[in-house]
C-alpha cells in the first residue's frame, strides 16, 4: 500500500487483511505485548484541523510499534503561516520521515499531498471528503461487537451531507451487503449524486420506523463548523437525541457507535447501557492504525 487517501483505495480483501492484522495487534495496543517492528521509523502527523482521537491514536500506534512521531498541529505553527504552499510543506516534510498522516480542512488536500510526497500519505480527514482510517476502525468495531460484517441492518443518523466519516463508511458498507437506513434532516441528507455512484441497499427513513430491527445505530453530530450560515445550523441543531428511552427500543444485541466528539446527540446516561460501544470504538483506533502503519511503512 503506497497511500491511503480513500476507502476506495482498498479492495474488500485488503480491508479484511487490515482488520485481521489489527486483531493481532490488540494486545500490543493494550501494552500486554511489546512489538518493535517500526523501530527506527518516523511518522509525521500534520494536523491543520483540530483532532483529539485520530492524532493521539496514530501517535500511540506508532510508539507502540517502536517508532517515533513528529507533530505539526496547526497552520500557525508551520511555515504555511509565512506563505509556504502545502505542496512545498509536503515535499520538505517527506524528506524528514517515513510516512505522513494529514488532516486538512479542504476536501482533496490529502490526495494533493500524496501527489507531492516522497513517502506514503495517510488521509486523517479532508474537509467533508473522506476519512478512511475512521472507516476501518468502524468496520473493525462492528465485526468485533456484532461478530460479523455481512448482511447487517445499519442506521446512519445525523449529518449525512458533510460528514466525511459517513461518506467513507457508506462506500465500505456496500462491500458487505448491508441494509443502510439514512436518517437526517432534509438539508443534511446524503447528496443524490453521491448515492448514484454506489450500488447498495439504501433507504431514507425515520428512526422510530426502524429502531427495533437495526443491528447498528451509527450517530454523528451536526457539524457546526461546516455551515456557512449559523442560522441554518440552528435550524437543525438538536434534530436527533439518543436517550435511554430510545435505546430501550433497540435489540439487546444492537450496538451504538459514534465517531466522536459528541455534543448533545447522545445522552450521557446512555454511556452505561449495554448497547453503547463508542468509547470502545475509540480504543479500536489504536490497533487498526497500527495495522495501517505496518502496511505502509514496512
Amino acid at each position: 500500500m503506497k497511500h491511503l487517501i480513500s476507502i476506495e483505495d482498498l479492495t474488500k480483501q485488503e480491508i479484511l487483511k487490515i482488520l485481521d492484522k489489527a486483531e493481532e495487534f490488540e494486545d500490543v495496543a493494550l501494552g500486554i505485548r511489546k512489538c518493535r517492528i517500526l523501530e527506527g521509523k518516523i511518522l509525521a502527523n500534520l494536523f491543520f484541523e483540530p483532532s483529539t482521537r485520530t492524532r493521539i491514536s496514530f501517535e500511540t500506534a506508532m510508539k507502540r510499534l517502536g517508532g517515533e512521531v513528529v507533530n505539526i498541529s496547526a497552520q500557525e505553527a508551520s511555515s504555511i503561516a509565512k506563505g509556504e504552499t502545502l505542496a512545498d510543506t509536503i515535499k520538505v516534510v517527506s524528506n524528514y520521515c517515513d510516512a505522513i498522516v494529514i488532516r486538512h480542512f479542504l476536501e482533496g488536500a490529502a490526495r494533493f499531498a500524496a501527489e507531492n510526497s516522497a513517502v506514503p500519505v495517510i488521509n486523517a480527514g479532508d474537509g467533508a471528503g473522506q476519512h478512511p482510517t475512521q472507516t476501518l476502525l468502524d468496520l473493525y468495531t462492528i465485526r468485533k461487537e456484532c461478530r460479523k460484517l455481512e448482511k447487517l441492518s445499519i442506521a446512519l443518523v445525523g449529518d449525512l451531507k458533510y460528514s466525511r466519516t459517513i461518506h467513507s463508511l457508506i462506500k465500505a458498507l456496500t462491500l458487505f451487503n448491508s441494509k443502510i437506513y439514512l436518517i437526517s434532516p432534509e438539508i443534511l441528507s446524503l447528496p443524490e449524486d453521491f448515492l448514484e455512484e454506489l450500488n447498495g441497499n439504501f433507504q431514507k427513513a425515520r428512526l422510530e420506523e426502524v429502531i427495533e430491527e437495526i443491528d447498528v445505530l451509527y450517530v454523528t453530530r451536526i457539524q457546526k463548523e461546516r455551515f456557512l450560515d449559523e442560522e441554518e445550523y440552528r435550524k437543525v441543531a438538536g434534530s436527533y437525541r439518543i436517550t435511554p428511552q430510545v435505546v430501550e427500543k433497540l435489540k439487546s444485541d444492537a450496538i451504538i457507535l459514534h465517531p466522536l466528539p459528541r455534543v448533545d446527540e447522545i445522552d450521557i446516561k446512555v454511556d452505561k447501557m449495554r448497547q453503547a460501544r463508542y468509547f470502545k470504538q475509540a480504543f479500536y483506533g489504536v490497533p487498526v492504525r497500527m495495522a495501517i502503519l505496518s502496511e505502509v511503512m514496512q
